[in-house]
Order: C-alpha cells, then structure tokens, then sequence
C-alpha cells in the first residue's frame, strides 16, 4: 500500500479490504491468550487494593514551611511508611493516604507537624475501615448486574438476542482484561479506578451499537446476503466502519493519554484504567462481539443454505 492510498485510508476516503470474519479464529486466539494472562495476574499476582478496600489511615494538614511531595514522601519512608501516597492541593493543602498508622501514630503526626511548621494538634488524622472498601466493591457489582442487566434487554429489543450475546461478550472481555492489566503492572486500586472501568464499559457499548447499527442496515439487503452470506455482510461492514471506530478511539486516547502523563496521582490511576478500556473496547468491538454474532447467526438453518450455496 502506498503513502497516498494508506492516508487517504485513514482519512475515510477508501474502504479497507481485511476479511474480519474469515480470521476470527484468530482474534479469538489472541482474544483467549490475553484473558488468560489477565486471569492469572488477577488471581496470581492479585489486584493492588488501596486503603480504601483495605483499610488505612488519611492524613491532612496545611503545609505552611512549603516542603515538596518530594521531601515528604521521604520523611514517610524514614517513618516506615514508603508505600505512602502524597497529594499536595492548592499549593499547600496536604493529604496522605497509608496504611494504618498504629501505636507510632502520634510519633508519625510529630514528625509531619515538623516538617510542615505546625503544630502537632493541626494534623487531622482519619481511620479508614475495609468495611468502606467493602461497600464500595459492593455497591459497584450490583451497577454492573444492572448495567448488563439492561443493556441485554436494550440490544435484544433495539436489534436481536444475538446481538445482545455478542455484545455482553465484549464487555467482559473488556472487564477482564482491563482488571488484569491493573493486577500485572501493579497499580492501586481506588474508587476512582471502579469508577473509570464502569465508564469504560459504556464506551465499549457505544462502539458496539454503531457497529451493529451498521451490520443490521447492510444484512437487511437479502441481495447482499445472498451474494456474501450473513458472515460476508458482517465483513463489508466492519470495512465500512472500521476507521470511524479507530479515529473515535483516538481522538479519545490522545486527551486521556495527555491526563495519564502530566495528571496527579489520583487522576493518573483513573486515566490508565480509561486508555487501558478506551483501546481494548475499540479492539472488542470489532474482533470479538461482530465475529460472535456472525458465528450464531450462521448457524439459523436459511443462513447455512446460503453458506452451502
């Protein structure tokens, strides 16, 4: 392909030729081999759990001697506390989130008083149960059965059954990637990284509607069909939208990508987990849920005498 044909490609002015469907042994291969690995980081390995799910402690004080993140994170290691995480807002609002401070609390509280030019009695000093983690883990199952929950009812009645089988496959291909990817590189986990997979899971969605939107247009051509077979149909679909889902993904990426190299910490947990789900969401779309539809719709009788045709 030359330089000309490959922008104008990307541009949108020319259909790409990949036969999706023929090679969907091999994007579930590849598919299966990712889960796996995802698999054994999430129960190997295991997620890293912020204090929020396990319990800790959160300090906060007013840093009134202008010490850096820097300079605090070491005071915390010499305390015992390496793991500490330092968030400094509005210049000189201080929170720490470690875990749990024990008998050396007020020694650790002295000592960051110090630091900060303050008095012992200014540093505020909270207790964070697993419980709290707890509900929140809890609170977020019971979104995410609804969320599937509703969404299968929306595709079946919105287009078929089918459709609806496809489409939750993608999204849990999305899920357990995006936790196992969490688990291996070892980040923590906090309420805004749930927070983040959720909305993942409604990107992925997305790109999925449009796709089935578009496969359910074409499939409606009993020409087409019959010329193609349903899998063909799928076929010249994906071709059609595929760059329009790959330039949504990166105008999508390329924000989040901004947040996860130049946010805080907090953001940065958050945007990891959005690139993470924005990119696999985009690659599940089109190489997990259309493939899935294609293989049950393939197997209704009047659709295996067009194949045999």
């Amino acid at each position: 392909m030359s330089l000309r044909t490959a922008i104008s490609t990307f541009r949108g002015h020319r259909d790409f030729h990949i036969d999706f469907i023929a090679r969907r042994r091999v994007w579930f291969m590849i598919s299966a081999a990712v889960i796996a690995l995802s698999l054994g980081g999430l129960f190997v390995r295991q997620l890293n759990l912020g204090i929020d799910f396990r319990g800790g402690s959160v300090l906060e004080y007013t840093n009134e001697s202008g010490a850096t993140t820097e300079e605090i994170r070491q005071r915390l290691a010499r305390l015992g506390h390496p793991d500490a995480v330092v968030q400094v807002v509005e210049g000189d609002q201080v929170t720490i989130r470690t875990e749990a401070l024990g008998v050396r609390r007020a020694e650790i509280t002295a000592a960051l008083a110090r630091q900060a030019g303050i008095q012992p009695s200014d540093v505020s000093a909270q207790i964070i149960g697993p419980k709290w983690g707890q509900q929140i883990s809890e609170k977020a199952l019971q979104g995410l059965i609804i969320f599937l929950i509703v969404v299968s009812i929306y595709i079946a009645f919105r287009f078929e059954w089918k459709m609806s089988v496809g489409a939750v496959a993608a999204l849990f291909h999305d899920l357990i990637i995006t936790a196992g990817i969490y688990a291996l590189v070892g980040r923590e986990v906090t309420p805004e990284t749930v927070i983040a997979i959720l909305t993942i899971l409604g990107y992925s969605l997305y790109d999925t509607v449009v796709i089935y939107d578009k496969i359910k247009e074409n499939t409606e051509s009993q020409a087409l069909v019959a010329r193609e077979t349903y899998g063909g149909a799928v076929n010249v679909s994906l071709n059609q939208v595929v760059m329009r889902s790959v330039n949504t993904s990166i105008t999508t990426l390329l924000p989040i990508g901004a947040l996860l190299l130049f946010g805080g910490d907090t953001l940065k947990n958050f945007a990891f987990a959005l690139f993470i789900g924005v990119a696999v969401g985009t690659y599940s779309s089109l190489f997990v849920a259309a493939p899935v539809l294609s293989v049950l719709k393939e197997r209704e009788p009047r659709l295996q005498q067009i194949s045999e045709r």
